[in-house]
Parts: structure tokens; C-alpha cells; sequence
């Protein structure tokens, strides 16, 4: 339960960082790259074994890897032209609910445990994420923007679903370092050729807190993944339970910090998502 906690509190120290990008108008781009080299060196440091290129590509993870690598950039540059063609709120609520694909993986493929109690938790908890980061007033305006949700709604679910299956499947105990920086780095080779793009188009200017943003978010980035992973790995907990509490949890975390530290204002469908969210992960966790 401890790696649980620690992925969580790393996830919710993501939100802050962003928060804090917009607020001293950090470059999120640049910092997004910076972010993914500072993970993909902890990687590298961490990993107690020496590094062997040719072993990583033997491995049967390492096209997974890639594959990964390339999700994490198109799901996030569609997370951010949801947010700003349609909201915040659309594309938290679409990232949130794509619990839903790794827990229906987790039990059907794993035969992870199904009760009662656990398919009442995990329901409450999609109304929690609903009602909790859902704010009045939004609606999709352009149904062009519709498929952008449910590319995000997908894209999560599957990065989600395959990091548990590679975990389960190939990966070895020790290999969580070297797996996770994997993923980082090609994901910090696509973004690097998107910053080249925009230099070469003329529309790149260098913003200096980028670096110091980016490697902060690099470490919880980083510790996000590994803790994850390492919950994952734990013989005691399902990966349906895991993503489920994990998700709501984040929401929970996020939701009060932005109203206690940024002052943001909360509905009272948002209070009732937040309690909601509490109730679930007392019913999935007790029951």
C-alpha cells in the first residue's frame, strides 16, 4: 500500500507543478521534455545492473516500451488541445474515467476478484470523478472536438492496461528502472523533434524556467511511474482495485488542493464528487 500512496502523492505533485507552469507562465512544452530526459536519467542511475543497449532491445518489453514512449506525447498534446478548445474539466473527466478499461482487463484477464461490494466501489467511483472535476456549464460546442475525449478516454485506458500487462508478463523485479526509462526516453526523442520542428518553423524561443520546472516534474514524473509499477508487483493487491483507488484518489487530492491553495471555486455537485470519492475508496479498501 505504501508504493500506492507514494505514485499517488508523486501524481498529485504533477498537478501542483502544472499549476504552477501556468502561474509563472512556464513553457509546459519544453518543460514536458526536460521532464522526460530527467526521468529517463533516474532511470538509467537507478538501475543497479550494468547498461547493455543490446540486451534492452532483446528484452520482450522493449517495442512495448516504444509503443508506451509514443502514447505518453499523443495523449498528453490531446489532453492539451482539449483543454483549450473545450476544458480542463472534459479532459480530467475522460483521463479519470478511463479507469474503467484497466479494472474490466484486471478481471476478466486476470481473474481479479469481482464482488458485491468491490462493483459498487468502483461504480461510486466513476460518479465520484464525474461529479468532481465535471464543472457547470461545460458542454462540447464544435462536435468536430468530440473525438478528442475518447482519444484521450482510450489513449489512458491502453497505457494504463499495458503497463500492467508488461508488468505481469515480461518484466523482471529488478527491471522496473530501466523499463521506465525506456519509456522516457523515446518519449523525450519525439518531443526534442517537435521543439526542433518549431525551430526550424521559427517559432521556438527558449524559456529558461522550462529547465527548472521540467526537472522537478522529471522526479515526480519519474516517481509516478516507478510507484506504480512497484504497487503493481505487490502480491496483495489487484490492479483493479489499484488503478481504482489510485484514480480517485488523485481527484480527491487535487480537488481539495486546488480550492485550499489556488482558491478555486468548488459547486456542490463538486463537494458531492469529493465525498463520493471518499466513500468509494473506504468500500474498496474495507470490503
Amino acid at each position: 500500500m505504501i508504493y500506492l500512496l507514494l505514485s499517488i502523492l508523486a501524481s498529485t505533485i504533477i498537478f501542483v507543478l502544472f499549476k504552477l507552469f501556468d502561474k509563472h507562465q512556464v513553457n509546459t512544452l519544453q518543460a514536458i521534455v526536460v521532464n522526460y530526459i530527467t526521468a529517463f536519467t533516474i532511470g538509467i542511475v537507478t538501475y543497479e545492473e550494468t547498461i547493455n543497449i543490446q540486451a534492452i532491445i532483446a528484452t520482450k518489453w522493449f517495442y512495448g516500451a516504444i509503443i508506451l514512449g509514443f502514447l505518453f506525447i499523443i495523449v498528453f498534446n490531446v489532453m492539451a488541445i482539449t483543454s483549450q478548445r473545450v476544458g480542463l474539466s472534459v479532459a480530467s473527466v475522460a483521463t479519470k474515467m478511463s479507469v474503467i478499461i484497466p479494472v474490466v482487463f484486471g478481471i476478466y484477464v486476470y481473474n481479479e476478484s469481482a464482488g458485491l461490494f468491490k462493483i459498487i466501489g468502483i461504480i461510486t467511483a466513476l460518479f465520484a470523478v464525474y461529479l468532481s472535476t465535471m464543472k457547470s456549464g461545460t458542454r462540447i460546442k464544435n462536435k468536430q472536438y468530440f473525438i478528442y475525449p475518447i482519444i484521450i478516454f482510450l489513449g489512458t485506458g491502453v497505457i494504463d492496461t499495458s503497463i500492467k500487462y508488461i508488468e505481469t508478463t515480461y518484466l523482471p523485479d529488478n527491471g522496473i528502472p530501466v523499463f521506465s526509462a525506456t519509456i522516457f526516453c523515446f518519449s523525450a526523442m519525439i518531443g526534442m523533434s517537435m521543439l526542433i520542428y518549431q525551430k526550424i518553423k521559427g517559432k521556438f524561443i527558449f524559456n529558461p524556467k522550462s529547465l527548472l520546472g521540467g526537472f522537478f516534474l522529471g522526479i515526480a514524473n519519474y516517481a509516478s511511474m516507478y510507484y506504480i509499477l512497484k504497487a503493481l508487483n505487490h502480491e496483495t493487491l489487484e490492479s483493479s482495485t489499484i488503478f481504482t483507488i489510485n484514480n480517485v484518489t488523485i481527484i480527491l487530492l487535487t480537488s481539495l488542493l486546488g480550492f485550499f491553495i489556488f482558491k478555486e471555486k468548488l459547486s456542490t455537485k463538486n463537494w458531492i464528487g469529493i465525498s463520493l470519492a471518499v466513500i468509494s475508496i473506504y468500500i474498496i479498501t474495507v470490503f
